[in-house]
């Protein structure tokens, strides 16, 4: 007779709202992409229409009224560690029409999907037809790398629609789920919001298809020139300048932000801190009006944070970017120079050029001689991670063998790096190879020590600087055979049961180590071949490595802390990152990349439609 079944446990909780009456943002983000998981997008007709890849209102609200979502992961069973076990949770969402309908209108005011018939209305419908957004796509993505999800249904969606490259995620208080305000926060949406140049977008944008469009938006609001008259007869031109509708559209696209009340709120707070300012808002007396108001603390006798700042959200105003907002945002950089610890004035100088070029000839007035001098540009991070990176002026690109060599040499990709092997249960291979490095920096340091005060005869004493040359002889000798000990281990799963005696060590000479260091090079060669063909190229793939080099690109050779990358399969974290209990929340802001919108850029032809 078979034993009884236990019974599943099961737990329910209430969804956290915010005191505006809006589900806190994870649970948003979750239950949007647990539904389209659930659903079968496919082509509807409106107005004599069609619209592939879309759903019906009623289709939102069949599937919202009982949605099942099951979630596997496989881990070390408690009791046991030896075991692997899989843990089944299921969550179970059940609704009334009325309330899905009031959840899709959350999905709209996040930018998570729009009317497929009218993209500018708000409105979630009685009967619409709704598509993904850029953003929803990359919201999906997420939620299917983190939970392991099968996405086979869904891959001719993301390949027949723009999905957002980077969205950049604002911490938020884990009481309230309000965005945390810092300098920080301000900063990195302002730069992220206004780009790393001006976006004039350009004059033929209409002629481009929905991929192209998507990527012009995606380098920062559009800008534009405004003129107004002057006091006399002339005009005042006013440059980057913005429509503050435009502005709101931008910030719900590109960043976590989940509706046009709290856009609003972080414009306005560009105003405070000085770097957006009011051009004009020629309303009518009888048009609307609504004015979003922030408060803070003002800054120094020299700052230009102010104690509040207001945004006009009416269709005739129009903000322009300060010179304290260029500033902030490093237009008058040359491209690509990017203040660094490691630049130099030299670097500076040549920053704008080529990968091609790596040397500069400069001249002065000192005489013929002077020409001879050259400015050799370090080859930015930027360049070095670029899959189409040019190692030298034949073309040639760089190999898996160069990426793997820059990853040695850099620790923080280094430590990605490992912890990719760690995933993939090989991180004994980097290690191993970084062991035999150390061990031959060992050796040939001491050699060359030996070599310029050589040992003393048989039976003569030493100077206490050679007697210590010969211990740590000895110590390379025993770390030698400790590495073969765990080959041995790592193959056998048995351990070593030789050992190395002090007589044994002492008949070792110079010549017979090098030798067993050869037969070490020869292994580490293997494991680095090893390396670069089979975990590099899948590497340079992962969310997290795109998710590095888009920072690098925003800022060459900047500090990596300044902008915490976010694992596509974190989840979006409840409490700012290292925030322990009982501190206060600071607010930052993280960035997580879409794979696949990183592999549509490099492909050359994309359609819209299939």
């Amino acid at each position: 007779m078979a034993p009884p079944e236990a019974p599943q446990s099961t737990s329910s909780h209430m969804m956290k709202t915010t005191k505006r009456g809006r589900p806190f943002l994870k649970d948003t983000l979750d239950l949007f992409a647990t539904l389209v998981v659930s659903l079968e997008l496919t082509t509807n007709r409106q107005y004599f229409r069609s619209f592939p890849n879309s759903f019906t209102t009623d289709d939102a609200a069949r599937n919202l009224a009982s949605l099942k979502f099951s979630q596997s992961n496989r881990g070390p069973d408690p009791r046991e560690p030896s075991r692997i076990v899989t843990t089944t949770t299921t969550t179970t969402f059940s609704m009334t029409r009325d309330m899905a309908k009031a959840m899709c209108q959350q999905f709209m005011d996040a930018r998570l999907i729009e009317n497929a018939a009218d993209p500018g209305s708000n409105l979630f419908k009685e009967r619409g037809v709704y598509v993904l957004t850029p953003k929803g796509l990359h919201v999906l993505e997420r939620f299917m790398s983190k939970n392991g999800i099968n996405g086979d249904h869904l891959a001719h969606v993301f390949s027949s629609q723009p999905i957002c490259m980077k969205l950049l995620h604002l911490e938020r208080r884990s009481v309230d789920d309000e965005i945390i305000v810092s300098h920080s926060a301000i900063t990195a949406l302002f730069r992220r919001f206004v780009g790393r140049s001006p976006n004039y977008p350009p004059e033929y944008m209409d002629t481009m298809d929905a991929f192209q469009k998507y990527h012009e938006r995606s380098k920062g609001v559009a800008l534009m020139d405004v003129s107004e008259k002057g006091t006399g007869k002339g005009s005042v031109v006013h440059k980057h300048c913005f429509a503050a509708v435009t502005a709101l559209e931008w910030l719900c696209d590109f960043t976590s932000v989940i509706g046009r009340e709290e856009a609003a709120e972080m414009a306005a707070q560009f105003v405070r801190f000085g770097l957006i300012t009011l051009v004009s808002d020629k309303r009518k007396n009888n048009d609307s009006a609504i004015i979003f108001t922030v408060r803070g603390a003002a800054g120094g006798a020299n700052s230009s944070i102010s104690q509040h700042g207001e945004f006009r959200c009416t269709a005739k105003a129009i903000y322009k970017v300060t010179d304290e907002g260029r500033r902030l945002a490093r237009w008058d950089m040359p491209d690509g120079a990017r203040p660094s610890p490691n630049s130099s004035a030299a670097n500076v100088s040549s920053a704008a050029r080529t990968s091609e070029d790596h040397s500069v000839e400069t001249g002065t007035a000192e005489g013929p001689a002077a020409n001879d001098a050259k400015i050799h540009r370090r080859i930015s991070m930027t360049e070095k991670m670029n899959a189409n990176y040019e190692v030298d002026k034949k073309g040639q690109k760089e190999s898996n063998t160069d990426r793997l060599k820059f990853i040695m040499e850099e620790p923080q990709l280094r430590a990605l790096f490992r912890e990719f092997l760690r995933s993939n249960f090989c991180e004994e291979n980097l290690s191993f190879y970084l062991d035999v490095q150390d061990f031959k920096k060992s050796f040939n340091t001491t050699s060359s020590a030996i070599a310029a005060n050589p040992p003393p005869s048989r039976g003569g004493k030493g100077t206490p600087g050679q007697l210590a040359m010969e211990k740590h002889h000895e110590a390379l000798i025993q770390k030698a055979f400790g590495y073969l000990s765990d080959v041995i281990q790592s193959l056998t799963g048995k351990t070593f049961q030789g050992r190395v005696e002090l007589e044994q060590a002492n008949a070792f000479n110079a010549t017979q180590l090098q030798t067993m260091i050869r037969l070490y090079e020869r292994i580490q060669t293997h494991v680095f071949r090893l390396m670069a063909t089979d975990s590099v190229p899948k590497f340079i793939k992962t969310p997290r490595f795109l998710a590095l080099k888009v920072k690098l690109v925003e800022e060459d050779d900047g500090p990596l802390a300044d902008f915490p990358l976010m694992n596509s399969s974190a989840s979006t974290p409840s409490v700012p990152p290292g925030l322990s209990a009982g501190e206060e929340e600071v607010g930052g802001a993280y960035v997580t990349v879409s794979q696949r919108a990183a592999i549509q850029e490099r492909t050359p032809t994309a359609t819209t439609d299939r």
